[in-house]
């Protein structure tokens, strides 16, 4: 399967697991390269909370995001009244999400999320829509 449709299927995923958690929600499918626009995967929102959010996937390696894609997130965000989010999801893993400050910067600017920061830090989908508290090991 190509990456793309991967990819796609990925983001169809969390826009049916948002619209399952209550959430309005659709995928902006003029994201990426399709546009000149600096348009995030998925916007959802229940009223109280919204959300713009840069979903990737990975089947374990550490997955990147350019500084470009960063910041076009958190441009359109703070215009449309929503949190950014970066959503990233590992093979036989739950979706797991990071605010862009939250994330590693490389040396070379871009944004990098490893498969073991995301299952200890990263916020579930749980959390995230308000449903649960996530509680730490580290935390007891």
């Amino acid at each position: 399967m190509s990456a793309n449709r991967k990819g796609d299927r990925r983001e169809r995923e969390l826009v049916n697991e948002l619209d399952a958690a209550g959430f309005a929600v659709m995928r902006a499918p003029a994201s990426g390269s399709a546009t000149e626009r600096d348009l995030p995967d998925v916007l959802a929102g229940d009223g109280k909370r919204f959300f713009a959010i840069e979903a990737k996937s990975s089947a374990g390696d550490p997955i990147y995001l350019s500084g470009e894609e960063v910041e076009s997130l958190i441009y359109f965000a703070r215009n449309f009244g929503a949190n950014a989010r970066i959503a990233v999801r590992f093979d036989r893993e739950d979706w797991y999400f990071f605010h862009p400050g939250d994330c590693h910067v490389t040396d070379g600017g871009n944004y990098r999320v490893k498969k073991e920061t995301a299952l200890a830090d990263g916020e579930d989908l749980a959390g995230l829509v308000g449903h649960s508290t996530q509680a730490r090991l580290d935390d007891a």
